[in-house]
């Protein structure tokens, strides 16, 4: 056996690996905080059809270069009630897909760009003051990372050419699909990156190692494996959740189960169709046209899948939810999931429609507080009461899951729209609580029986109305983002002119006896919390101006 330096082999092997997978990171994360609004866009037309569903899945797995992330991501929505089941189904084919983009960067072979990538990268990176070029230059530190990985990988197999037991190893896997099938899905749950597995396995290929026929069923192995990623997300989750990571690892089992036995036809089919011989080696034992013959197999084994399980993903769909029973359990959220805090893009669009449903819970409070006190209805307080339990916990959740965000890669836009969902937050929280403090004032008016004067309930309702006019039109700038809409704030000054208007007549009814006391304090109380609420939605308005 010939002599081996296994420090090198192993230096190079995970230096390499190491390398590869920070310059997917890299590249992912710069290409997410690129896309920014645009990847949000992508994923609201998830509601539309399948076909749609796959081409969404395709477009934003080839964005953040990780299948694995964007089924942990449908796992995510699915749990958060943005998406079904089938539509969660036809994005996960789009992501199959979308993950051999990877495969067909690197058989492009364009290794030699990877040092002026990572030079002009850097210098963007480091000297830039544009935000969106220092995004561009980590997309291209990533890039060039990722071949300097891989061509290290390559150079570290370069020794096991010379060990009789390597190489009879490797030749076992060529005559024995079945293992490198089982060796793929196995490494690939190790490694938990289909892509670093395809990376490998054409590192492995290019060197000779492993010829054409031992990689096809590594790749297919690797689309096993990495259905695992999106299975351990899902626990703990709710069972739709649940049956869309199912429904992935049945798509690439059922997938590679078939192909296992038209592997011949199908390799020799990508042979016909791509250039070169995948079997020839050169002068210094590597196999220069291996890899495209790899990258269009994995591509065309995941676009026949897609095209064999699109038209049934229904029948699909009640075979996961047989298997996997419907779960009883709620969740205070219904947009967010913990799962979209890698996507910080995705999760701050989550976060605000949850800030959304969270404004209207408490504009509800608000109207029914003005309900309960004219109609004194005590059922509707309690109502109120409950609603203001709900908004105080969102509050907190909310903040708890917008804050992680702060740990992970923001453009400016991002960092500045956390910060002020932050604040809206608090001043939200605040209007309900106006709300629940007039809805208690209610409740000892109906239990003291007091009485006010026809000209007291009058005012009531024109201040309410003005109160509940401005936080509805106010959050539903806020919450729609159309931030050129003119905001109109000369609400807030009526209704502090009203106030003072309303307390002044008071104290001429209580002076000439109309209004008795315990009618007054309490017309008071709830006049100053309506002012309240109006300064709080003036708040909004503040945030709102920051955006246009």
């Amino acid at each position: 056996m010939a002599h081996i330096n296994w420090f090198e082999v192993l230096s190079g092997l995970f230096g390499g690996l190491g390398l590869f997978l920070m310059g997917m990171k890299f590249m992912s994360e710069g290409l997410q905080k690129t896309a920014g609004k645009g990847l949000r866009s992508i994923l609201e037309k998830l509601t539309t059809n399948r076909i749609v569903g796959v081409i969404v899945g395709l477009i934003v797995t080839s964005i953040i270069q990780s299948s694995s992330a964007t089924t942990v991501m449908v796992v995510g929505f699915v749990n958060a009630g943005l998406m079904n089941l089938s539509q969660a189904l036809s994005v996960v084919l789009g992501a199959n897909i979308g993950t051999t983009m990877t495969a067909q960067l690197i058989a492009f072979k364009v290794s030699k760009l990877a040092l002026p990538a990572v030079a002009i990268g850097a210098a963007l990176r480091l000297f830039s003051k544009n935000k969106k070029r220092q995004y561009i230059g980590e997309v291209l530190i990533g890039f060039g990372l990722l071949f300097i990985g891989l061509k290290t990988m390559e150079h570290a197999f370069v020794p096991l050419r010379k060990s009789q037991q390597f190489t009879d190893m490797f030749l076992y896997f060529s005559k024995n699909p079945l293992a490198a099938i089982v060796a793929g899905a196995a490494l690939t749950m190790i490694v938990q990156s289909s892509s670093a597995m395809m990376g490998i396995t054409i590192a492995l290929a290019t060197t000779g190692l492993i010829d054409y026929s031992a990689a096809i069923a590594f790749v297919l192995g690797e689309n096993i494996g990495t259905t695992i990623t999106a299975n351990l997300a899902a626990i703990g989750a709710n069972s739709t959740a649940k049956r869309a990571a199912l429904g992935h690892f049945l798509f690439n089992f059922v997938g590679v189960f078939y192909m296992f036995f038209l592997l011949k036809i199908m390799g020799h089919f990508i042979d016909v169709i791509t250039p070169g011989d995948p079997f020839y080696a050169d002068a210094n034992g590597n196999v220069p046209y291996v890899a495209r013959h790899i990258a269009n197999f994995h591509t065309a084994f995941n676009v026949i899948n897609t095209m064999i399980f699109l038209p049934i993903l229904g029948l699909l769909g009640k075979l996961c939810e047989k298997i996997i029973k419907e779960d009883k359990r709620k969740t205070q959220f219904v947009y967010i999931d913990d799962r979209l805090i890698d996507t910080p893009a995705l999760a701050i669009a989550q976060a605000k429609k949850e800030v959304e449903r969270m404004s209207n819970i408490a504009l509800s409070m608000l109207k029914d507080a003005k309900t309960a006190f004219f109609n004194r209805d005590l059922k509707l307080i309690g109502d109120i009461y409950a609603r203001e339990d709900i908004v105080d916990q969102l509050e907190k959740d909310i903040t708890v899951f917008v804050v992680q965000l702060f740990q992970k890669p923001l453009s400016e836009e991002n960092s500045k729209t956390i910060n002020n969902i932050l604040h809206v937050l608090h001043e939200i929280e605040k209007i309900a609580d106006h709300a629940e403090n007039i809805a208690k004032f209610t409740e000892r008016i109906i239990e003291k029986d007091i009485q006010f004067s026809p000209q007291a309930m009058k005012e009531m309702e024109e201040i309410f109305d003005v109160v509940i006019k401005f936080a509805e039109n106010i959050l539903k700038i806020y919450n729609s983002e159309d931030y050129d809409q003119v905001v109109d704030t000369e609400d807030e000054n009526r209704i502090d002119e009203l106030r003072k208007e309303f307390k002044n007549n008071h104290m001429k009814r209580l002076n000439e006896g109309v209004c008795n006391v315990d009618a007054g304090i309490v017309y008071v109380d709830i006049l100053n919390n309506l002012e309240k609420v109006g300064d709080h939605t003036f708040n909004v308005a503040q945030i709102i101006k920051e955006f246009s």
